[in-house]
């Protein structure tokens, strides 16, 4: 089916997009910014209600944040907004984002700058406002389509999920049990290589308990719980390269106090990487070992919080499927799609670990993501959208075989 009419709607509009790409990057987004979230989520809805149905902010959960004294609070994160369209539709498609970025109001990157006439170096630029961008325009796209009342989608745009999206895993959750398959909008490499399989993460903090004493005069009556701490980093350290794949970050160690006191209280924070389900359960068995041993020592305690919060994306058959009937979209468009697995993770994650099969980073290109010298390849925001819509039209069109009309075992035959 000839497609190019729809697509025509996309042409010219790079100075239109870039002009709003630079107004969303003045909006200050950072995860903890409830304020400046708000004001982002404002500008999105404002944007999304031009296909035709009514964005809404769905809350977010408060989740459980281990202080630097060790001791359980419940952190507010921002909502998320969601539109659906067509929910009936014969095709239905989880289209998912985040708002949020990790820059803090405080955080001196707070303005853009253009490195040449094709490069904005711009907070969130590439992650991933200028991904909600392409979002946009390729759903502008099918809504110009004949093909437009054959597909169904839904959009969640969370707020958390540069923190882990502890409090919104559960609104992706639902919704992509209510989809065939998913697009998320990370952004894809500068040359344009996408994020295949991904290895899973778990964020974790070890809180010590021991006993306060004098240094000099009753040594022997301390406990020291940094010492603890310590030995627990150490052992945990120890885990990586186990399991294959498997890797251990200890990243933090928070306690102590004045040079005369035996510290009575430390956390050590780690996150780990897997890359099977498995693995994760071996590494929760090992972890929960050493804490009891030292749980067990006499004016001692241990415990464990935290867990894996984004599990493993293996390339399973049927998501390679997926990938290369979008190397075939691409190449309709002169583009040479590649991917490869990689040590991080995102939604998509736990979108895959709901069942069906999602490619998670068809936003711009761009590089240098978390840093200051973040950027994003202008001519990449008309490109991709392009890619996205073309990818949708075609499976609406039935020249793509629905990604997620089959369960896997019958695609891996």
């Amino acid at each position: 089916m000839d497609l190019s009419h729809a697509l025509s709607f996309l042409d010219g509009k790079r100075a239109e997009m870039t002009a709003t790409l630079r107004d969303w990057c003045a909006i200050n987004s950072g995860s903890r910014n409830l304020e400046g979230l708000a004001a982002m989520r404002a500008a999105l809805a404002e944007a999304f209600a031009a296909l035709g149905a009514a964005p809404e902010a769905v809350p977010a959960r408060p989740y459980e944040v281990v202080t630097e004294s060790g001791e359980i609070v419940k952190e507010t994160v921002g909502d998320c907004l969601r539109l659906v369209k067509r929910p009936q539709a014969p095709v239905r498609v989880l289209l998912a984002g985040h708002m949020d970025t990790v820059f803090g109001a405080d955080h001196p990157f707070q303005s853009d700058r253009y490195l040449d006439e094709d490069v904005l170096n711009a907070p969130g630029g590439a992650d991933m406002k200028g991904g909600l961008l392409v979002m946009l325009y390729a759903l502008r796209a099918v809504e110009n389509s004949p093909l437009a009342e054959r597909i169904g989608y839904e959009v969640v745009i969370n707020a958390d999920e540069e923190i882990g999206s502890h409090g919104s895993a559960h609104i992706l959750t639902d919704a992509a049990r209510r989809a065939h398959f998913a697009c998320v909008y990370e952004p894809a490499l500068a040359d344009g290589t996408l994020a295949g399989a991904r290895k899973g993460s778990g964020n974790f903090a070890a809180v010590f308990t021991g006993r306060s004493a004098h240094a000099g005069r009753e040594h022997h009556l301390g406990r020291n719980a940094v010492v603890a701490a310590a030995e627990f980093m150490t052992r945990i350290d120890a885990l990586s390269g186990r399991r294959e794949g498997l890797t251990v970050n200890v990243a933090r160690l928070d306690g102590g106090g004045p040079d005369n006191v035996v510290p009575d209280r430390a956390v050590a924070r780690f996150n780990v990487r897997v890359e099977q389900p498995e693995d994760a359960e071996w590494f929760l068995r090992e972890a929960e070992r050493l804490i009891a041993e030292i749980d067990a020592r006499a004016g001692y305690g241990a415990r464990l919080h935290g867990g894996f919060g984004r599990p493993p994306k293996p390339m399973t058959p049927r998501l390679q499927a997926f990938f290369e009937a979008l190397k075939g979209v691409g190449a309709e468009l002169g583009l040479d799609i590649a991917w490869k697995p990689t040590g991080g993770c995102c939604d998509g994650n736990n979108i895959a670990a709901a069942g069906i099969p999602v490619i998670d980073t068809l936003g711009v290109r761009g590089a240098n993501i978390h840093s200051a010298e973040e950027y994003v390849r202008l001519d990449s925001l008309e490109e991709r959208a392009k890619l996205s819509a073309l990818l949708l039209l075609r499976v609406a069109a039935g020249d793509i075989p629905n990604p997620g009309a089959q369960p896997e075992a019958e695609t891996a035959r």
